[in-house]
């Protein structure tokens, strides 16, 4: 069935408070994509920033994002008072100020924590997550008992996970651990309570999980027989990209490799577990760097750059014949961007799951790009406008060649530059693809002043955030009228367009 939908992160939605939240702006986004005609939202992933801001290095696989807690519906459940968060100075409402939230928000938090009252219901959450809550609490505990220090610079009892070294940190931080479980619990909370709002008008979550964790993360900390580590914990090789035209020295990622073998000898055990955890938070899965599954590039701890380093075979359809025969059909979109060879797209083939077309990589001006709409091979794909790892349309049209600007506004019909970003949007929204998907800033027609993020940079990412005035109902008609014309409205729009 043809849809489409838009990419829009929570943390870019307007409000007053830093950054985006779970309250009534993310409801009205889910009104205006209503309106639209719309059957997807799309984000990055909800679990916690770490390192660089980034969403794509968590301290947590299964965590949610703390900043995205909604202080007014706190205030509703009585556990704040209105002065203790509007009196606050949140900066700049066009960006987000990362520091300023790790500053701000964890004190709040503090405040409505003093107030709770544990119920059934938060006792039942607990024990239902204890799997990894326990873990993740104590693990955020002791990092604000470290000075926010990653948890390798830790004493030794502590690093290396010693079971009376553990316990007695359970003892020493019982109130702490209690605070970090009460903004899981407040975060998951709402979380439902606005999916469940979001799923009654129709529209699917599409939710996006990393291949790799990130270093300092409880899933490394605790388990590390999973990665690749030495005797004390410390990577022998890591992740990232190899050189291409894109980046002349690759992509340094730094994240800790797995120990397939050892994680494929448990049947595949903690992999299922994520994706587990991933199906029942969102309606569709992206797995990020999908090829990773086929070979993945390794790179020797240490290394400034990612020039030096290798191929290596990862687990194939042995995992994905395992997460069918465990979870049964899962929703996924595999993202299989980056040097994609004959055996990965044998898997892609194998898995069933839709690859994604990206259009700004389509438009040079040999004109002979898989990414081109008349040279889709199938209708299972996602054709996107760009990812959040691109430049805006905008930022990205002004950046052409010459050359590759004539190209493409012949094959778009476009006769002027400043026409090529909505005429992409069509070209995503007319292709044979199953699903179309842009960015929210293309269809607000931002600059490069909007882009989310610069692989391989580190600052300035990740911080865009939608004017409140933007969601008009012009825009609105506008959109649902393309959605129509190329028949991708979802039934319930289809039915109030008769």
């Amino acid at each position: 069935m043809r849809a489409s939908g838009i990419l829009m992160h929570i943390s870019s939605l307007p409000g007053r408070y830093g950054i985006g939240k779970l309250g009534r702006e993310a409801y009205a986004f889910a009104d205006f994509l209503a309106k639209s005609g719309q059957k997807y939202w799309q984000i990055l992933p909800v679990t916690p920033t770490s390192y660089g801001d980034s969403p794509y290095q968590s301290f947590s696989v299964n965590a949610g994002n703390p900043y995205f807690i909604d202080f007014e519906t706190l205030e509703q459940e009585g556990l704040l008072k209105s002065m203790e968060y509007k009196r606050v100075n949140w900066g700049e409402v066009a960006n987000v100020d990362y520091e300023l939230l790790y500053n701000k928000v964890f004190q709040i938090l503090r405040k409505a924590f003093a107030r709770y009252v544990p119920d059934g219901e938060y006792r039942q959450f607990c024990e239902e997550n204890q799997s990894w809550l326990d873990n993740y609490a104590l693990f955020m505990a002791l990092k604000d008992a470290h000075g926010g220090k990653a948890w390798n610079e830790w004493e030794k009892p502590l690093r290396m996970f010693e079971e009376k070294a553990v316990s007695a940190a359970r003892r020493d931080y019982a109130a702490d651990i209690d605070f970090y479980k009460f903004i899981q619990f407040e975060y998951f909370r709402q979380w439902r309570k606005f999916k469940a709002y979001v799923n009654s008008l129709g529209i699917d979550m599409i939710g996006d999980i990393p291949i790799y964790v990130a270093y300092d993360s409880v899933e490394v900390w605790t388990t590390p027989r999973y990665f690749l580590l030495d005797s004390d914990k410390t990577p022998i090789d890591v992740a990232g990209c190899p050189p291409d035209v894109f980046a002349k020295k690759g992509q340094l990622w730094g994240n800790p490799l797995y120990r397939w073998d050892v994680i494929e000898a448990e049947n595949f055990k903690w992999w299922i577990e994520r994706i587990r955890s991933a199906i029942s938070t969102y309606d569709v899965v992206r797995i990020d760097h999908f090829r990773g599954f086929e070979s993945y590039y390794t790179i020797p701890f240490g290394r400034e750059d990612a020039v030096v380093g290798e191929w290596r075979k990862g687990p194939g359809m042995k995992l994905f014949k395992e997460v069918k025969k465990q979870l049964g059909s899962c929703r996924i979109i595999a993202e299989d961007l980056g040097f994609i060879t004959p055996r990965v797209a044998r898997l892609l083939r194998s898995s069933g799951f839709p690859g994604m077309k990206v259009l700004e990589f389509a438009f040079d001006a040999s004109g002979g790009s898989d990414y081109l709409p008349h040279n889709f091979k199938s209708s299972n794909c996602v054709c996107y406008t760009g990812t959040h790892d691109n430049e805006t349309l905008a930022g990205w049209t002004a950046a052409l060649s010459r050359k590759d600007a004539r190209f493409t506004r012949e094959y778009l019909n476009v006769s002027r530059n400043k026409d090529i970003p909505r005429a992409v949007i069509r070209a995503a929204w007319s292709s044979i693809a199953d699903t179309a998907v842009a960015q929210m800033q293309d269809f607000l027609e931002l600059g490069s002043e909007a882009r989310m993020n610069i692989p391989s940079t580190l600052g300035g990412n990740w911080q865009w955030r939608m004017r409140s005035d933007a969601l008009t109902d012009k825009l609105a008609q506008e959109i649902y009228e393309l959605t129509r014309i190329y028949g991708r409205l979802p039934e319930r729009a289809e039915s109030k367009a008769e």
